[in-house]
């Protein structure tokens, strides 16, 4: 299993790091999309909202890259990735597969740092 949470972890980080840096350098040519998801597309990058996305995806991938910070890399990848998946559900479901990859790469990532996880899912904060 450590194996397999470390292949995970690299390939979480460069999926990520290539995807956050195409949103600035546009290396990757994205065909033109029709529809709503075009539309939702148009406006991301109109309101340049998905610039945030894309350093928030550097940032993380770097942190999980460097293994320096892992378990704060996951928790900046885990909204991003539900919201990758919102949208193949919603408007774009042939497109689904590769983000169903990435969620299960978290999961294996995360569960080598799970002791550092859980604890944002406890019912009560422990104040100090």
């Amino acid at each position: 299993m450590k194996i397999a949470a470390l292949i995970a972890r690299i390939l979480l980080g460069l999926m990520f790091l290539i995807f956050g840096l195409n949103i600035f350098l546009h290396f990757i040519p994205m065909p033109p999309m029709s529809g709503l998801p075009g539309q939702y597309f148009t406006v991301m990058m109109q309101s340049h909202y998905f610039y945030f996305i894309g350093a928030i995806e550097v940032i993380a991938s770097i942190l999980l890259l460097s293994k320096q910070f892992v378990p704060l890399g996951l928790v900046l990848l885990a909204p991003i990735l539900v919201n990758i998946i919102i949208f193949h559900l919603t408007m774009q479901p042939s497109g689904i597969v590769p983000g169903l990859v990435a969620i299960l790469l978290w999961a294996l990532a995360a569960w080598r740092v799970r002791a550092y996880l859980l604890p944002v899912l406890a019912p009560k904060a422990a104040e100090r």
